[in-house]
């Protein structure tokens, strides 16, 4: 009987046409909202004037190529997915949108958010652009994922690029101070999705995926999130040395840096990851021994915001 009720469910998930929440669902509004973030501390860091207009044509391209790059994800990940309790519910493996309707929209998305890049600001910021939404959706998802452990490490530069696209869409350059930005996000991304790994790694053992605690083990991978920690905290202080970030950045980096490295080492003194496993639903609900690795993946998320915060502020606002 129970089967019978999930298959009408899910073939009614299947005849029903798709809502507008559907295909919005597909461009990863949450993740699409820390590259706009982000996107738009490096073009107001970039401190030039810029017609108002512009800057929004920019940071709507921006937005647009991350949801591009988040559809054709969902598209080609679709088998991965439907095996894992946190991503069972997308649209795709769901059968709330068609594989093909993904992929085209993703492409169509593309395209249009490279071409009005291009045409309204510059070329150099359409070209990183369009080389984020290939290396995020070719490189990161069709490869990388599948194939290493070190799919995190490398395939963190696609969502660490938009300060520099924000930058030279300002400025038409890329200079130091921009990928300084880029180098921020890059590093801190390993200890982030590390972190969540550790407490969601039977999603990715049942799915094939190659995270680390799933190859590595989790020891090891706690061991990797204090290194990687530990460079990430020490490089959000060169923006300090370079002038771009102020007083307010400083502290935040301080302050902040010192939670997050006491949170790192909860982490490499805990068992997350290899706690038994007892069922969990939400995202942040997880078993007693991965707690400190869920306290990390949150506030590391807090913890960007604030640095990125703080920058746009002094920026925005001419603070010293």
């Amino acid at each position: 009987m129970a089967r019978e009720q999930m298959t009408d469910a899910t073939f009614n998930a299947a005849a029903a046409p798709a809502r507008w929440q559907d295909y919005l669902q597909l461009m990863k509004p949450r993740v699409m909202s820390l590259v706009v973030f982000t996107a738009l501390t490096g073009l107001v860091c970039a401190d030039r004037a810029m017609n108002p207009i512009l800057a929004a044509v920019a940071i709507l391209c921006i937005a647009v190529g991350a949801g591009a790059s988040g559809a054709l994800n969902m598209w080609y990940d679709a088998d991965i997915d439907a095996k894992m309790r946190r991503t069972r519910a997308r649209p795709v493996p769901a059968g709330k949108v068609k594989g093909a309707e993904a992929a085209t929209l993703g492409v169509t998305l593309s395209l249009f958010s490279v071409m009005l890049m291009g045409m309204a600001l510059n070329w150099l910021a359409a070209g990183l652009l369009a080389f984020t939404i290939v290396f995020y959706a070719v490189v990161y998802t069709m490869w990388l994922k599948r194939w290493t452990a070190q799919n995190i490490v490398i395939g963190g530069l696609a969502g660490a690029l938009p300060p520099v696209i924000g930058w030279a869409a300002a400025t038409g350059t890329a200079p130091l101070d921009a990928w300084l930005l880029c180098a921020i996000i890059f590093l801190w991304t390993p200890p982030h999705f590390w972190a969540l790994s550790l407490y969601t790694s039977e999603d990715y053992a049942k799915a094939g995926v190659p995270m680390m605690p799933v190859v590595a083990g989790a020891a090891s991978t706690r061991k990797q999130i204090l290194a990687y920690s530990a460079v990430f905290v020490a490089s959000c202080f060169a923006p300090v040395v370079t002038g771009l970030g102020g007083l307010a950045y400083t502290a935040v980096t301080a302050l902040g840096g010192l939670v997050f490295m006491i949170l790192a080492w909860r982490v490499f003194r805990s068992r997350a990851g290899e706690a038994p496993k007892d069922r969990v639903e939400g995202l942040y609900d997880v078993k007693a021994g991965s707690k400190d690795a869920r306290n990390l993946f949150a506030f590391s998320i807090l913890y960007l915001a604030a640095l990125f915060a703080a920058l746009l502020a002094q920026h925005a606002l001419g603070l010293p």
